[in-house]
């Protein structure tokens, strides 16, 4: 009875769930679509709804979860026919990015359209736009729709981050009245710190495409690379008294953009205006959006083949209606209407140009195959840093970039340390990467030494060459090769369990030796770290070698023994003991070269007063990578530390100059370590007890004020010669400084802005430059001439503790590798 009972339920489900009909957004939340702002929730229920009603149109993918448990997922959208063979058409549209010959017809095999909404959170029309798209394709109530889904394949994603929404999202819920108040002034068009735009950690989703440092774009890549569109947009808002934005894009375009994805940008962008153009509507092309920095929504897509565009309404915390500088008043609906129409022109002329879609599409992977871009063939990575070659590896593996090691071949090529044409050797762990492959194009683009700029007036930084971030040694040579072996041979020492050994040393040089240091610290074991090489027992150990005394230790640590293996196996590194502690060269370990290092009890400021995506950076990075938990407060808190619970102070990017008092320098004197990032520097310039000094510019006897060589017709660009968006610096070292353990005598660090500080005369000189120090990007003339030399990282001693500056950021949006193996020193190391 009860078996039959429950079938009949199943019966009366099904039938109510085939004869569902998909209700419009209006229907489904109980409010006119634009009146009020959707949490994240009831846009998932949304789409799992309408996926229900309609499953001979809809394919729901859920891709992942984000840093707060919020589900992310895709809609995949078309006809009934397409639906049921879904599978195939994906598997057979990522043959056709394998470069080699196929038997597909092309004629049968649907154009992919993939739009995606709301990378920033605080963009939010996009994602309530994203609700009627899906109602409009997927209802049957648009006949257009519908024929052009015959031959198309649309891909949804209504929200890419999901948690930053929600914090905007929540605010301006929590604090609009019973009617929206349109004066920009009120608070509900003033976000509280930090604002929707990042995601949980504080991160620029909508930069983190290539990098993938996020779990959200490690999310979606991984989706995206199994899918792989033809077209791809990224929908946007800007200021809310900005027209709308949509291609072609501006200058500067990347040399490696085809001719074909640079004209079809036109075709879009025409059919775009035309229906702008019937409304009345603003709009503008070919300004300030330029294709060439890789890690965008726009650049990576047409990096991988597709015509990747970005597409902005004007509306950052608009709310749901807002007072323009020109006295119009521009609504959550006014928004909706304008994103609604691009996305469905787009996915008109992605269908009316079908054939032609796919035919470039697959010519462009057949010619990665026999036509490497760009000036060399074959990039070869040293393996001077393993752990950080590894991560290199992860990263290309990540973007499906092929790559193999070793062989048996000498040659030439740039060598992007002394920028000049050199002789190598490839060792059997050396990384090498062809270009001659499916994905040469975005091999080319982020391995290449300089990259071509063809207009200063960039929208972001204009130097990323993967050597200079990984801080490897490498080579771009015009012969082609590639390399023998799959894998890394594992090398290097085994660990060395001795039973009743003198001491444990460990390496240092990257973040899993950081984990180490810090998991061994918190089982309350003292380690030491060796300011000097030292050779014990015919084997020479590097300064920054970690050190374990059995005897020190096993008086107050039970168990010492098991608590050191189990960490190392816990992390997979090796521990090497050794039975006698006679050093052949260097020091004995009696000596003060071995300090003991402090564990570390970090605080990290937030709040109004810090770059939130500043203050993410170091968060994430202490948390992800070191595995710390740092204690998080406020600007007006750093007067009041206790020595006994934070010894170590970080301040990001930021002005502090306000919380600079009595109290944090009675800290300084206790012994704490305070470290002052970027615009945080700023901060104590000509306070007392703080040795750090801008750098004068010279300026010659007489000499006259350089006039400005902008014309009026030129006011919204960059003065070129004051320009410096983003250029990669070789920093000198001070190579005998624990800051400088596991890098060497020389650091490549982003350089964004021109501060420069006077070299100590009483302090270290950690990091400086000169008038070779500039590698890769954009310096206008004025700027390299104040660049050419002082300081940039650098150390004093205040009472009992000690101060660092750090002029540039070493995590910058957390994907810089050498400057984590900075940061990491900086952190643990004595200094």
């Amino acid at each position: 009875m009860k078996k039959s009972i429950a079938f009949c339920l199943f019966l009366i489900a099904a039938t109510v769930v085939s004869n569902a009909q998909v209700k419009s957004p209006d229907e489904f939340l109980g409010y006119e679509l634009g009146s009020h702002f959707t949490p994240h929730y009831i846009v998932v229920d949304y789409f799992r709804q309408t996926a229900l009603a309609s499953p001979k149109n809809i394919k729901l993918i859920e891709y992942g979860k984000t840093n707060e448990g919020r589900p992310l997922l895709v809609a995949v959208i078309s006809s009934e026919e397409n639906i049921l063979k879904i599978e195939q058409i994906r598997t057979n549209n990522l043959k056709l990015t394998s470069g080699g010959n196929t038997n597909i017809d092309l004629s049968n095999q649907p154009v992919i359209t993939w739009l995606s909404y709301n990378v920033h959170g605080n963009e939010a029309n996009s994602t309530e736009t994203s609700m009627k798209m899906l109602y409009t394709l997927a209802s049957g109530t648009n006949k257009e729709a519908s024929a052009w889904l015959k031959n198309t394949v649309v891909v949804i994603d209504p929200c890419l981050n999901p948690d930053g929404r929600d914090r905007y999202v929540n605010y301006f819920n929590s604090v609009v009245g019973k009617a929206p108040n349109a004066d920009p002034t009120s608070r509900e068009h003033i976000e509280p710190w930090p604002g929707g735009r990042p995601n949980h950690y504080y991160f620029d989703l909508n930069r983190d495409w290539a990098w993938q440092t996020q779990v959200e774009s490690q999310q979606r890549l991984a989706l995206y690379n199994n899918w792989m569109p033809q077209v791809h947009v990224d929908f946007h808002e800007q200021s809310y008294n900005e027209p709308y934005y949509f291609a072609p894009a501006a200058e500067p375009v990347h040399q490696d953009i085809t001719p074909w994805q640079k004209s079809f940008q036109v075709v879009v962008g025409k059919n775009n205006a035309k229906y702008f153009d019937a409304e009345g509507w603003q709009y503008f092309t070919k300004e300030r959006f330029d294709l060439l920095y890789p890690s965008y929504g726009d650049t990576y897509p047409l990096y991988n083949g597709a015509i990747g565009m970005t597409y902005e309404q004007g509306g950052i915390r608009a709310g749901l209606a807002v007072v323009t500088n020109d006295g119009d008043t521009l609504t959550l609906k006014d928004r909706i209407a304008h994103h609604f129409t691009t996305g469905m022109s787009t996915v008109e002329v992605s269908s009316q140009n079908h054939n032609k879609l796919l035919e470039e599409y697959k010519k462009y992977f057949q010619q990665e195959l026999t036509t490497s871009p760009g000036v060399y063939r074959t990039f070869v990575i040293k393996a001077s840093n393993v752990s950080r070659q590894q991560k290199l590896a992860e990263l290309l593996k990540k973007n499906k970039i092929e790559f193999a090691y070793g062989g048996e071949k000498s040659g030439k090529g740039y060598d992007y340390d002394t920028q000049k044409e050199e002789s190598f050797t490839i060792g059997r762990n050396d990384l090498i990467v062809n270009t001659l492959q499916p994905r040469a194009v975005l091999a080319n683009v982020l391995l290449e030494p300089q990259t071509l700029v063809t207009d200063s007036n960039t929208y972001d930084i204009t130097a990323w060459a993967l050597p200079y971030v990984f801080g490897l040694k490498s080579y771009a040579s015009k012969e082609s090769f590639k390399g023998k072996y799959p894998d890394l041979a594992i090398t290097g020492d085994a660990s060395n369990d001795i039973e009743k050994p003198l001491a444990w040393l460990f390496s240092w040089g990257s973040a899993e030796d950081a984990q180490v240091l810090n998991k061994l610290q918190q089982e309350n074991i003292k380690v030491r770290q060796a300011d000097q090489p030292f050779t014990v027992s015919g084997k020479e150990y590097p300064a920054g070698t970690l050190i374990v005394l059995r005897t020190e230790n096993e008086r107050t640590v039970k168990t010492l023994r098991a608590k050191v293996v189990s960490v190392t196996k816990q992390l997979g590194k090796p521990v090497l003991g050794i039975t006698s502690g006679f050093v052949e060269k260097g020091k004995d370990f009696g000596s003060n070269v071995y300090p003991i290092l402090k564990q570390p009890k970090v605080a990290i400021v937030s709040g109004n007063e810090v770059s939130s995506l500043a203050f993410g950076e170091v968060w994430f990075y202490l948390e992800h990578d070191l595995n710390l938990t740092p204690s998080i407060i406020t600007a007006k808190d750093i007067n009041n530390l206790d020595i006994n619970k934070v010894n170590m102070l970080i301040l990001p990017d930021g002005s502090y100059n306000a919380f600079i008092g009595d109290g944090l320098t009675a800290w300084l004197n206790k012994g704490g370590k305070l470290i002052l990032m970027e615009d945080a520097v700023e901060s104590v310039l000509d306070k007392k007890g703080f040795n750090i000094k801008k750098k004068e510019i010279a300026v010659k006897k007489d000499e006259k004020p350089i006039p400005s060589k902008l014309l009026f017709k030129d006011k919204d660009k960059d003065d070129y010669e004051t320009s410096i968006p983003g250029a990669i610096y070789k920093v000198n070292l001070d190579a005998s400084h624990p800051f400088s353990y596991g890098i060497g005598k020389m650091y490549y660090t982003l350089k964004t802005d021109r501060k420069i500080y006077q070299p100590f005369t009483e302090g270290w000189n950690v990091g400086t430059v000169n008038e070779k120090s500039l590698m890769a990007g954009v310096v206008g003339k004025r700027v390299r001439e104040e660049l050419k030399s002082g300081l940039l990282i650098g150390v004093q001693d205040f009472g009992r503790g000690t101060v660092v500056y750090l002029a540039n950021d070493p995590l910058f949006r957390n994907f810089w590798e050498g400057g984590k193996t900075l940061f990491s020193n900086i952190v643990f190391c004595k200094y």
